[in-house]
């Protein structure tokens, strides 16, 4: 029997300068671990800030959650970039993510599911889009290119029940209309 999936790390960041290509901007990606258990309203987590709204925050992506799998492949190709070494382990929050999840992935999340915490309740609605500030975080400028080639997206949720959130939990997924997968939106949006 499967066991639900559970919250290895609850991530937060303010937004601070990040050297993308020839240009400084604004970014909130750097994303650490906190203890102890966080408020999740609205707008995401306490603590948590958002510096381009365009792409992350607001209610529809108030929260964004990645797949703990997906972290062997980044350290790879770190590694095989030159950027860090065999063996490196990237610390939870390093691609950007609020929620580092374990037992679930892109192919098995759809849009309109419902991840239901023990204190709150998050809506899956859209795979993220990579953009040069996760080329810059990752340390080469092909890996926005090999998130879309590879899939490892992860996805924004939006916060229908507020509450509270804490690593370690276990939460429920409840299926939504199962119309299209994170998986299948994601490669559809990057096809060309």
């Amino acid at each position: 029997m499967k066991s639900e999936p559970r919250v290895l790390s609850v991530n937060v960041a303010l937004a601070q300068p990040l050297r993308s290509g020839d240009s400084l901007v604004l970014s909130a990606i750097g994303k650490r671990p906190v203890a102890g258990r966080i408020a999740v309203g609205p707008h995401g987590l306490e603590g948590d800030e958002q510096a381009d709204h365009g792409v992350h925050g607001g209610l529809s992506r108030a929260v964004y959650a990645y797949p703990v799998q997906h972290y062997a492949f980044w350290q790879t190709v770190r590694a095989q970039a030159r950027v860090g070494e065999w063996g490196d382990t990237l610390p939870h929050g390093f691609v950007g993510e609020n929620l580092t999840l374990e037992g679930i992935d892109e192919g098995r999340v759809w849009i309109g599911d419902r991840l239901r915490f023990p204190d709150c309740v998050l809506a899956v609605n859209a795979p993220r889009d990579p953009c040069e500030k996760f080329d810059a975080v990752m340390g080469f400028s092909q890996a926005a290119k090999l998130m879309r080639q590879s899939g490892y997206c992860g996805f924004y949720l939006s916060v229908l029940v507020p509450g509270s959130i804490a690593a370690g939990e276990r939460f429920a997924v409840e299926p939504g209309r199962r119309d299209v997968n994170v998986a299948e939106l994601f490669e559809a949006r990057w096809k060309r």
